[in-house]
């Protein structure tokens, strides 16, 4: 989890620190960040620091590249692009250690260098969610529950952005599907599944709030506008591909819990929910980062009509 949201953490802080200038408080502020995280990295390592084996054991917890870029059915890019790919089989592990850290730090870094450059609390809120997105689909060795690291920030916006927060934790817990009913949990799984949505439905009426206000997507779509005249129509394309979701997400749900699979695929509906979790996911990160890199110019616009 520290691994997941650091990033933003310390964007953040060094974007207060340049914002107050490299001379004087800035310089000072930027000081004490440096040493507050050597000391805190250093008391984190001091009880495994006796023993070198202790130190390459708590290495080998944290990177686990002997187990291979995923394992099961996790949403993520690696498993969806297995299945026309075999990224296991084709590339060594060393490039596939390479090619994940590549493509996790550049999804990573757009809303990270925003946040440097004009930090504000809603802008890091947005590169949390951006930030453990990004972990999620491509990071080397993910468990399907980290999907839950994703959901934490997700649940700090709810409130501002109601319907796309209430759709993405209603994929987060769709896309653990094949876990859930493993332990034989899928009817409390349709049960607070169909609660939560009540729930959000009545308190944020999420189907009122779908404009492009609500979304935060007040600038983007002006500017798409002007290249591609059809956006006009992005709010109601939104709200049909949540009935389209809903319902496809209900289906595979209905077809894993009742019907056998062909025994020539034994691992075909995990697989197609990982899949399909993992395009909505990918929908998910891009609109997290758009919102994270134009919420300042909203801000501003704001301000400027006020």
């Amino acid at each position: 989890m520290e691994l997941y949201h650091s990033l933003p953490f310390f964007s953040y802080l060094l974007g207060k620190c340049f914002k107050k200038g490299l001379v004087g408080k800035g310089l000072l502020l930027l000081m004490k960040l440096g040493f507050t995280v050597g000391v805190s990295f250093a008391l984190c390592w001091l009880p495994f620091c006796t023993d070198v084996e202790q130190i390459l054991q708590v290495f080998r917890r944290l990177f686990p590249v002997d187990r291979g870029l995923f394992e099961d059915k996790v949403a993520n890019v690696w498993c969806t692009v297995s299945v026309f790919f075999k990224v296991k089989a084709v590339l060594s592990a060393e490039t596939q250690l390479k090619l994940s850290f590549a493509l996790t730090f550049l999804t990573a870094l757009p809303s990270c260098i925003k946040l440097t450059l004009q930090p504000s609390i809603k802008g890091f809120k947005y590169a949390l969610v951006s930030c453990a997105l990004s972990f999620f689909l491509f990071s080397f060795q993910v468990h399907e529950k980290s999907i839950l690291l994703v959901s934490i920030p997700v649940c700090l916006v709810i409130h501002e952005i109601p319907f796309m927060s209430t759709w993405f934790l209603l994929v987060s817990t769709f896309s653990m599907l094949p876990l859930l009913l493993k332990d034989g949990l899928l009817l409390p799984y349709i049960v607070t599944t169909l609660a939560f949505l009540t729930v959000c439905a009545t308190s944020f009426s999420i189907f009122e709030n779908t404009s492009e206000d609500d979304m935060q997507l007040k600038l983007f779509p002006t500017s798409i506008r002007r290249c591609i005249p059809w956006f006009r129509t992005f709010s109601k394309v939104i709200r049909s591909s949540f009935l389209v979701s809903i319902t496809l997400m209900g289906i595979l749900t209905l077809m894993s819990a009742t019907l056998d699979p062909p025994q020539r695929l034994p691992d075909l509906f995990p697989l197609a929910v990982s899949a399909v979790s993992c395009l909505h996911f990918l929908f998910f990160l891009l609109y997290f980062n758009v919102i994270a890199i134009w919420e300042s110019r909203d801000s501003r616009n704001q301000k400027k009509t006020n």
